[in-house]
Order: structure tokens, then sequence, then C-alpha cells
């Protein structure tokens, strides 16, 4: 969010709403952020089992503390991302520390070398899924379709300089997955708080 004065209003109700209990208001919020939370939840862990713990995790979170969101650090999709990457990478963690206690493969530093790796590429899906609609369907044109830039601005009906521009903004966000302090990130995911 460009400016940190409000979030937007749907945020503020569904807030409001599940604050006060509605149950109505969760399916909602569910049927508007499980697939990123579970998209994420995966990225992170590779395993589906253990996603879909840490997606009954975040929306039992989200229930039993709504007020837990502030609507002054952005909006409620940031929010709920970075609480997912939080609780899968405290799974992770979990999960290889105890491995490596009974004896399994692996040292201290690969189990930190794994989760970094499995942050980046969780924020990189973030981003991607983030994304304005064109930059997005630019770069899966680019990259699933193997097409050039010429391509992909007939593909999309724009000129080419609108295509490489949209190629060149996406690829920028993109490689923001791997700074760690990335302007614009949620908290959790090492942006400005």
């Amino acid at each position: 969010m460009a400016k940190k004065d409000a979030p937007p209003r749907w945020d503020r109700k569904m807030q409001q709403r599940l604050a006060r209990g509605e149950a109505a208001a969760l399916g909602e919020f569910y049927d508007r952020f499980a697939s990123l939370v579970h998209g994420l939840a995966h990225r992170v862990l590779g395993d589906e089992r253990a996603a879909d713990g840490v997606t009954r995790e975040v929306f039992a979170h989200v229930w039993e503390h709504p007020d837990a969101y502030d609507p002054k650090q952005g909006p409620l999709r940031s929010w709920v991302a970075g609480l997912t990457h939080r609780l899968a990478v405290q799974r992770l963690r979990t999960t290889e520390t105890a491995a490596l206690a009974r004896g399994g493969p692996g040292s201290a530093e690969e189990l930190e070398g794994r989760v970094r790796r499995a942050s980046v590429a969780a924020r990189a899906d973030y981003i991607v899924h983030s994304m304005p609609a064109p930059l997005r369907a630019a770069l899966e044109l680019a990259y699933f379709q193997r097409r050039d830039y010429r391509q992909t601005a007939a593909d999309l009906g724009v000129t080419e300089d609108e295509a490489r521009r949209r190629l060149r903004l996406g690829l920028q966000l993109l490689s923001t997955a791997h700074d760690a302090g990335a302007p614009g990130a949620p908290p959790e995911y090492g942006g400005a708080a």
C-alpha cells in the first residue's frame, strides 16, 4: 500500500465483522484467502498435509484474534500472507529440527538454508499473485510459453514498448523476492514495519 493512511474498505469491514464473531464473515474470508494461504504454506513446506495444517492454523488464528490485524500496517491480504509465512516457517523449523535431533541427515546450517530458500520461494509466489494482472499475464507468456517481448505484445494486443515495460516491471518486482528487506514487503517477509 503506497499510503499507510487507511486500508481498503473491505478490509476494515471484514475485520469488524470477524471481531463481532460473524461466522459468515469467516466463510467469506476463507473463500477470498484460502488459495493464497494454502499455496504459500505448501510452497514453504513442500507437503500437502502440512500445508493443510498451517491453513487451519491461520484461519483459526484469524477467527480467535481478529484484532491482531493492524490496518495501519497495510492490506489484510499482506497480513494474512505474513501470518501464513510465519506459521509455515515455524512448522518447517520444528519439523526439521526434530528430524536433526533424531539423527536425521543434515546440519543446522543446512536447515537454515532450506528455510531461507523456502522463504524466498514463498515471497516470489506472493509477489506474483499480488502483482497487477497485466504484469502477471506478460510474465506468464514470457516464462511459461517462452514468448519474447514481440510475441507477448502480439498476444496481449499491446505495443512492443508496452510489453517490454510490463516485463521489465514484473521482473523488477519479482527480483525483490531475494531481498529480505524489500520495500512494500510485509514485515514478516522482511519489509519495513
